[in-house]
């Protein structure tokens, strides 16, 4: 059987498709040399030992940070997972006071609660001495009335790691 000029390939070859250009846009972006964001602000800039994305601000990183956090303490198994954002966006010494806390509180140190929000929305704050604070708003309920509860999160401008967390 001929097959037409213009003929539509099945869903799953346009899926597939997809899949393969948003990985190969993926793949260009992340191999955007690091010399281009070099000159931004040096202040949204963290070390590169740290293997944080370079030129990303600190509230953007703090916001990635809660929307893998959520999403991984959401989801069953995520345990794991969300051990490992820890360790990757979080100091040392904020993880240590995290411990300290959830054993005193029985919740979870980084969203303050024993649940997880239906949804978050981090704005940033202002910055100084080598830190600079984001305001993080998480909902807990839908409707009229939503109820909200709000961190206050400091990241280290050096490294770009998340040095505290209150509210």
């Amino acid at each position: 059987m001929p097959r037409l000029r213009h003929a539509q390939r099945p869903r799953g070859l346009r899926a597939v498709g997809r899949t393969l250009l948003a990985t190969t846009v993926l793949t260009a972006l992340a191999a955007v040399p690091a010399a281009a964001a070099a000159t931004r602000a040096p202040a949204i800039v963290p070390a590169a030992a740290t293997g944080h994305a370079v030129g990303v601000p600190a509230h953007q990183r703090v916001a990635h940070f809660y929307g893998a956090y959520v999403d991984a303490v959401t989801a069953r198994g995520g345990g794991g997972l969300a051990t490992a954002l820890r360790t990757f966006y979080l100091t040392p010494h904020l993880r240590t006071q995290l411990d300290a806390w959830e054993r005193r509180n029985h919740a979870d140190g980084v969203l303050r609660a024993q649940n997880t929000p239906l949804a978050f929305r981090v704005t940033p704050g202002d910055s100084g001495a080598g830190h600079t604070w984001s305001k993080v708003r998480l909902t807990w309920s839908n409707g009229k009335h939503p109820r909200y509860t709000y961190l206050t999160v400091q990241s280290d401008l050096r490294t770009g790691r998340i040095s505290g967390i209150s509210g």
